[in-house]
């Protein structure tokens, strides 16, 4: 998706239900794909489904809330400056940062099995407009020898990844 505040502010958002900013507005409007014959599914969230209308239009989709980013349950909209004190922050950083989860929140590990089990029900060409942990998880699992972990994988706001037969060949 597009670029929100709380990625401008450096905030952890995953379950707030933001929409595109008006910086992430502008970076997107004068992108437009046009592609056929594709199943087009969001996350659900406003600014999935904010980003599918203005680079593809007005095209039907369907929503699959297993492609939403991780919770970071109480850490939701604050900084690394704003928590770095907090004793539950700290917990939580201490460790496996990809299995340790977030006070009323999931790990990173909970995400990606949620995502990859919503991932694999996918069998028709189809474009997935989703957040940057989910498309970072997702290229992990399918390119494992690349050796990147997931967040050498995550793009940046508006962008991702095109695959084909398991073949990472653009990103956009």
């Amino acid at each position: 998706h597009g670029k929100t505040e709380a990625n401008e502010k450096h905030l952890y958002c995953g379950s707030t239900d933001l929409s595109l900013s008006v910086a992430g507005r502008e970076e997107l409007q004068n992108i437009r794909y046009d592609i056929k014959n594709v199943r087009f599914i969001t996350s659900g969230m406003k600014r999935t489904n904010e980003t599918l209308q203005m680079l593809f239009g007005d095209v039907p989709f369907e929503e699959d809330h297993r492609f939403r980013e991780v919770d970071f349950g109480i850490f939701e909209m604050y900084s690394y400056d704003q928590l770095k004190d907090t004793p539950e922050y700290g917990v939580w950083l201490t460790g496996d940062n990809e299995a340790n989860i977030p006070p009323q929140g999931e790990s990173g590990v909970q995400m990606k099995e949620r995502v990859l089990k919503a991932f694999s029900e996918i069998k028709e060409d189809t474009c997935v407009i989703t957040h940057g942990g989910v498309i970072a998880s997702i290229m992990e699992y399918l390119f494992p020898n690349e050796g990147k972990n997931r967040y050498q994988w995550q793009p940046k706001p508006g962008c991702g990844y095109a695959i084909a037969d398991r073949q990472c060949y653009m990103k956009l």
